[in-house]
């Protein structure tokens, strides 16, 4: 053996191994080097091919990762800590991540070896067992789940929010005792509590579940705050009530939390769905969170299942407002999208080239970024890794990604979303780089933005995360957000693009169309009129939200358009987006292809006319759009 290691013969805890003991585990045992953001241990390695770390100098952290997108991290890992070890004595029970947070120097042992020697030597088992926190255990059950989601057939719950179906929240801080929390629940008739310090963040919840167990320890004195379960699925006051059906249909809880921004506001309770009947699309969101390959995935894509297609058709009969359908289309679209992602990360593991050396955030951009899509739709998509320039396997990294990405893009592509003839996929060096490169390439993006990129840069903008590490997303979108609001230049730039293209409404409202079949190209001709219109108004104002309606909504409380303004423009967006639905409808139905080209001389005069009254509207948002650019130029 190397006398590199003999350093550590008198380190605790290797100073209670024999001679014998020590060179077993010391004669096989390999230095290992990792940069910051690198994995030491990723949770989807198999079982068997992890092995126990030393950490001999830098900072590592604990990582669980969640189906939400955010990671929780219980616990930091300094030299002299062993790694590894808790997933391996659970038998794979608990499956978490260890990151660097810094450069890292490892030894690495030899799993069977070690495990040999704790069997075989009591006083060193224990000494490892007692330094292995045991928060880790009794944080990890509550952060690991995977969040399938299922709608139903009620169809006023696709028209209502969360916020209509929750019921006043119940507070109790984490000091009180178990006993109080006990009898809160008794008196009140709840199934839970909402722990919390302020009465409007979230800390925890504790139900019965948690009292029980605490009375069966003999506990009931203790905290709140030591029995709660933390990290709960909470939902926004302003999501479809469906994503809170499907949470509960396949991971039973006593309540859902909501939330209004950072505020809870409220509670759903299981009691509060009873009268809800299953439906179509209950079962094909659960099958697509259950699906394992492409071929299922394809079988159930918007484009290929007639079930789902009869579905979005009686969503219009029921007149729900077109931006609403856009909406959950989008969130169907969502759901397969990160099964696609999974899958192709299964297929990188099952190849042999491993788990993702380094975080990474996989986008979603343009329609799909803004919750606006139909039937006819291409992919615009983008990843964001975390930094690893300074990684000695730079080159492996970015060869691992560039291959998933590609393999995630030609799995879409075969699902149904074909391949985006602007190049705008992961696949792509520019929609795929590092996080440093997002941020320096945004800068001089706009400084140095050209009429033809421009168009890029507005797909670009509506970004949003669908799956990995969502807060590298949130960061760079911070970054984005300031960067653009203070870019008057770009502003100018946008607006100057938007007017290129002009609504087809003659002065006398005469529709202009293309061709011999008159068509319209409802979508580049109007919709994104509108969207583009609001987007730059947003921008302007400092609006994060990306789908047009909440912009709108956004952009009244901030008494920037007038109410009426925007409730005219939503009719229009809802008319303009009804066409484009009903017409892709039309053309699965009757095996054309998809496109956005409505035919005028389709319409009857009702039709004509509510697409004349939507376009106005659009035409209306460009001539006040010139104003203001002519207004700037001169000032």
């Amino acid at each position: 053996m190397s006398h590199t290691f003999e350093f550590y013969r008198s380190q605790y805890p290797f100073e209670l191994l024999t001679d014998k003991e020590f060179e077993e585990i010391f004669g096989n045992a390999v230095v290992k080097e990792y940069s910051k953001n690198e994995f030491i241990i990723h949770e989807d390695e198999n079982e068997d091919t992890i092995d126990i770390h030393f950490l001999v100098s830098g900072l590592a952290q604990n990582i669980m990762h969640r189906s939400n997108g955010r990671q929780l991290s219980v616990r930091f890992y300094y030299p002299g800590d062993l790694v590894g070890i808790m997933i391996l004595l659970t038998s794979g029970e608990m499956r978490f991540s260890v990151q660097a947070l810094e450069s890292v120097k490892t030894l690495r042992f030899n799993q069977a070896s070690f495990l040999e020697i704790m069997s075989n030597n009591t006083q060193f088992s224990k000494v490892v067992l007692d330094g292995i926190s045991h928060l880790m255990k009794s944080l990890y059950d509550e952060v690991k789940y995977k969040s399938s989601t299922d709608e139903q057939d009620d169809r006023e719950l696709y028209k209502k929010r969360a916020g209509a179906y929750m019921e006043p929240p119940t507070f109790i801080h984490p000091a009180e005792s178990v006993e109080k929390a006990a009898r809160m629940l008794q008196q009140q008739k709840i199934e839970a509590l909402i722990v919390s310090e302020d009465r409007e963040s979230l800390l925890g919840m504790i139900g019965y579940g948690d009292l029980l167990k605490a009375y069966f320890e003999n506990n009931h004195q203790d905290p709140v705050n030591d029995h709660m379960s933390e990290e709960s699925y909470s939902i926004s006051d302003q999501e479809f009530i469906y994503d809170a059906l499907s949470y509960l249909k396949h991971h039973p809880t006593e309540i859902i939390p909501v939330h209004h921004k950072d505020k809870i506001v409220g509670i759903l309770r299981q009691s509060s769905f009873f009268t809800i009947k299953n439906s179509v699309y209950f079962d094909l969101t659960y099958q697509i969170s259950n699906a394992t390959s492409v071929d299922e995935i394809k079988a159930l894509s918007p484009v290929y299942n007639q079930g789902f297609q009869e579905f979005v058709a009686s969503l219009i009969d029921e007149q729900m407002f077109a931006y609403d359908i856009a909406e959950l289309m989008t969130n169907y679209n969502d759901r397969i999208h990160k099964q696609v992602v999974q899958i192709a990360e299964d297929e990188m593991i099952a190849e042999g080239h491993g788990t993702p050396p380094v975080n990474y955030c996989f986008l979603v951009m343009g329609s799909e970024g803004r919750k606006e899509q139909a039937f006819s739709t291409d992919q615009d998509n983008g990843m964001i890794l975390s930094d690893y320039d300074q990684s000695r396997n730079r080159e492996h990294i970015e060869q691992y990604f560039l291959y998933f990405s590609q393999k995630i893009n030609a799995m879409l592509n075969e699902c149904g979303y074909p391949y985006c003839t602007g190049g705008i996929m992961a696949k792509e060096n520019k929609w795929r780089q590092q996080m440093s490169e997002w941020r320096n390439n945004i800068n001089d993006w706009i400084k140095k933005m050209d009429a033809e990129e421009i168009r890029d840069f507005t797909i670009f903008m509506d970004f949003r995360p669908i799956s990995g590490d969502f807060s590298l997303a949130y960061d760079l979108k911070k970054y984005v957000v300031q960067r653009v609001q203070r870019s008057l230049g770009l502003h100018q730039l946008l607006m100057k693009d938007t007017l290129r293209f002009r609504v087809p409404v003659q002065p006398f409202g005469r529709i202009s169309a293309v061709g011999k079949k008159r068509t319209l190209n409802i979508k580049k001709s109007a919709i994104m009129q509108i969207v583009n219109a609001i987007r730059i108004y947003s921008m302007k104002y400092g609006v994060e939200s990306i789908n047009t309606i909440n912009r709108l909504d956004a952009l009244a409380e901030q008494e920037r358009f007038h109410p009426r303004d925007v409730e005219n423009t939503k009719l229009a967006l809802h008319r303009l987006m009804l066409f484009r639905l009903k017409e892709n409808l039309n053309q699965l139905q009757n095996n054309k292809p998809l496109s956005n080209d409505l035919q005028l001389t389709q319409l009857n005069k009702i039709e004509r006319r509510s697409l004349k009254d939507g376009l106005l509207i659009a035409k209306r948002l460009q001539q006040v759009l010139e104003l203001s650019y002519n207004r700037n130029r001169v000032k």
